[in-house]
């Protein structure tokens, strides 16, 4: 038996092949709920495997890939020109593979009145130039806006799309997990985040958006990002070195067929087939 430098471990019997394998998933917490259900699906269909999945931003299992201290990044985003650049320079070649597809949900507290924004609006909102609620059409409060912070993808990909590269807002209340934002959202009335679709639950509300200044409204929905009329939706990624694609393949394989979309669709995401 043969040990892969990923420490991944293939067994191969004379009747079938048998999949031994160890496998370390790091990056985007927007992916977390999705890739754990995947790999708890795929560790039962292969008894000998074992998946290992931490979180703590697209930005972090990026640089676990340069590091070489885990073999698959999971990434809210596509690689930027400067992570492509130092996997170059490093002589590693990756493929990045879109497993699924997400919504970017705006999310306020079911309390607050205030359903519906433009992108201009959400904007104006994160970077600091509205913050007091009533100048949306809500109550004369002071908006208080929480963010993802600066190491995950979901805060590069809400930055450059929505805000159009400005910055968010000094006071922006940066969080370190998705699932903090929807937490807190929901404890403030006053509160304002964005959120994957996997997160939504009756304890926040979230925002029908219009990208055409308030000609047309849409909520986020599996439905309305697959008939592209949600403005704010996302690939979300699995990057490995293409050195390592054949070990990791069996896993990647699965997550793209038709159990495993089924998966993402259950998990409220939304499949790429």
């Amino acid at each position: 038996m043969k040990t892969l430098t990923l420490c991944l471990v293939l067994i191969l019997s004379s009747a079938n092949q048998i999949f031994a394998q160890k496998i370390k998933i790091k990056g985007s917490d927007t992916m977390l709920p999705l890739t754990q259900l995947l790999a708890d699906e795929f560790m039962k269909r292969n008894i000998d495997a074992s998946i290992l999945i931490s979180g703590g931003g697209s930005v972090t299992g990026i640089s676990a890939l340069l590091n070489e201290t885990t073999d698959i990044a999971e990434s809210a985003r596509e690689l930027s020109a400067d992570e492509k650049l130092k996997l170059k320079k490093t002589g590693k070649q990756v493929t990045e593979t879109i497993i699924a597809y997400d919504a970017l949900a705006v999310i306020v507290n079911p309390a607050n009145k205030v359903s519906q924004l433009t992108i201009k609006q959400l904007e104006a909102i994160f970077t600091g130039k509205i913050s007091n609620w009533k100048d949306v059409g809500g109550s004369d409060t002071e908006i208080v806006v929480y963010s993802r912070q600066t190491s995950s993808g979901t805060y590069d990909f809400f930055k450059e799309h929505v805000l159009s590269d400005k910055k968010f807002t000094a006071t922006a209340l940066l969080m370190p997990a998705t699932g903090a934002i929807a937490q807190s959202v929901s404890q403030d009335i006053n509160a304002i985040g964005y959120v994957g679709l996997a997160y939504l639950d009756k304890t926040v509300k979230p925002i029908r958006v219009s990208a055409d200044n308030g000609t047309t409204y849409t909520s986020p929905s599996v439905e309305t990002v697959i008939n592209k009329s949600y403005p704010i939706s996302r690939p979300l990624y699995y990057i490995y070195p293409d050195n390592l694609k054949d070990a990791i393949s069996p896993f990647v394989e699965f997550v793209l067929s038709i159990s495993g979309q089924k998966l993402v669709l259950k998990s409220g995401y939304v499949p790429v087939k």
